[in-house]
């Protein structure tokens, strides 16, 4: 799992923190109390995009300053002038050649302006020059081990998005109007003890076993 920097103070489970901007930055982050979703870093992406410019560029480059030495012109590239002279606007490939390049800018453009990291939630700040987010499948874990703390339930199942947290339990006995609204004190106890800046919307569903004890 990678993770921000951090800011040398030891973090809980699936949390992690980064240090504010620098100071000429602060007011932009301030102005939205601190919810800014965490950005990511896109390594893959970048490092893959520049091997490929890298490969291509030193291509012609090395092409160009062959024929600057009296060279002959590799084939390669007398084949792409040759093709790109003769072949008309509307030809097939070239139209295939255009989508496919207009679909790999349009993904780079989302990539650059998304955040990403859509499974780090960002938390309450307690300190002005700390930012800090919870991985969903922390949150999830965290809301379920205190679900199996209510009497009555046997199974649990926990979904956490930006929204919302689904909770769906299995109760063996008890009355389930009882086993829910204990569910619904302890739930509501749990999403503030998470710190997040923007808690979700909890969605609770309690059953009996179904057929085989399912």
């Amino acid at each position: 799992m990678s993770e921000p920097q951090g800011t040398g103070d030891t973090a809980a489970p699936g949390a992690v923190m980064e240090q504010s901007p620098p100071p000429e930055e602060k007011g932009a982050a301030g102005a939205t109390g601190g919810l800014r979703r965490f950005w990511s870093a896109r390594r893959v992406p970048a490092a893959l995009l520049a091997l490929v410019v890298l490969v291509i560029a030193g291509a012609f480059l090395y092409d160009i300053a062959a024929v600057r030495a009296h060279r002959d012109a590799m084939h390669w590239r007398r084949e792409l002038a040759r093709e790109l002279a003769g072949r008309p606007l509307d030809d097939t490939w070239v139209l295939v050649g255009a989508g496919l390049a207009t679909a790999l800018g349009l993904w780079l453009l989302l990539l650059a302006l998304t955040p990403g990291l859509r499974s780090l939630l960002p938390m309450r700040r307690t300190h002005p020059d700390v930012r800090a987010g919870l991985h969903r499948d922390a949150a999830a874990m965290a809301l379920r081990d205190r679900v199996m703390e209510v009497a009555g339930v046997r199974t649990a199942r926990v979904r956490v998005t930006r929204a919302r947290a689904d909770v769906r339990a299995v109760s063996h006995f008890r009355e389930l109007d009882d086993v829910r609204a204990d569910l619904d004190a302890v739930l509501d106890d749990a999403v503030r003890g998470l710190g997040l800046a923007r808690p979700p919307k909890l969605s609770l569903r309690v059953r009996r076993p179904g057929r085989k004890g399912r």
